[in-house]
């Protein structure tokens, strides 16, 4: 009889204008009732109002019935009205709140997908990115069978091509800053940067996409270029063989790339400077 009361009295809620509507909720003080609200706030996609009245009772509401449920549609609530981050912390709670709950895979896999989706430019910081990939691995790790797999792992490596075109985009930054100097790394150059950052993203995503890593290791081949060319007379042998060695490596896993008579070029001037001749002689 109780429910009945409740229903009726959200369909009469229901008819109210605007603001009214979430005012009269709120104003019942029955935190059955305004639980019952959220679910129809929800039903019908106000989504704002259903995670704002849920965010007032979900305490109260926890060892109850409900607890778990009103919880799990709390991030759901927040997911879709946008609110990310309020959502993969809300399902994380749950998840830990609720080890064995009803909702406890699905609740694992959307705060990997709300942290995803809340990726930011590769230009920007990507400490997100790297939540949202450990959040997806734990999934996994967690439910290896679980039907949203294959979309989870291909989720996982959206976000690591994501983190590998942050440092191309930071290593072409130091390559195209070049001899600029304010812009050196401690007393280095912006080439050694550039190197540097190249040879970590290669090492730290080894599965990167091929013209990834063509273009990591053709920065790699100019920068070292450069830097030998740009040396003192005591490190240019050292560097200038360092070229070559770059270049072997470039050629031998990527012999038909399309920057081959590019690299060729810095192999043939390297070559030259480490028989003495300087590129007025050429």
């Amino acid at each position: 009889m109780k429910r009945f009361i409740y229903a009726l009295l959200l369909t009469v809620v229901a008819v109210l204008a605007g603001c009214g509507e979430y005012n009269a909720a709120q104003k019942f003080g029955d935190t059955e009732y305004k639980y019952e609200y959220a679910k129809a706030c929800y039903t019908r996609g106000r989504f704002t109002r259903a995670f704002e009245t849920l965010s007032g009772i979900v305490t109260s509401l926890k060892g109850s019935g409900v607890g778990e449920e009103s919880l799990y549609l709390m991030g759901l609530s927040a997911y879709h009205s946008g609110d990310l981050t309020a959502a993969a912390e809300t399902f994380r709670k749950y998840y830990q709140s609720y080890p064995r709950g009803t909702y406890v895979e699905d609740a694992h896999y959307y705060c990997g997908l709300a942290l995803f989706d809340a990726v930011p430019n590769p230009k920007l910081d990507q400490s997100t990115t790297k939540q949202s990939i450990a959040e997806l691995q734990r999934f996994l790790d967690a439910y290896p069978y679980t039907r949203l797999k294959d979309q989870t792992q291909e989720m996982i490596q959206q976000l690591q091509d994501h983190l590998v075109e942050k440092e191309y985009l930071s290593a072409k930054l130091y390559y195209d800053l070049g001899d600029y100097i304010l812009n050196s790394l401690q007393g280095g150059s912006n080439f050694e940067a550039c190197i540097v950052t190249s040879e970590n993203a290669l090492r730290d995503y080894p599965f990167a996409k091929a013209e990834r890593r063509e273009l990591f290791m053709m920065m790699i081949l100019r920068s070292r270029y450069q830097l030998a060319r740009k040396s003192v007379d005591q490190k240019q042998a050292d560097r200038f063989r360092q070229t070559v060695d770059d270049y072997y490596a470039f050629v031998n896993e990527f012999p038909e790339s399309e920057y081959l008579k590019e690299a060729q070029e810095y192999f043939t001037k390297s070559q030259k400077a480490l028989k003495g001749q300087t590129e007025d002689d050429e």
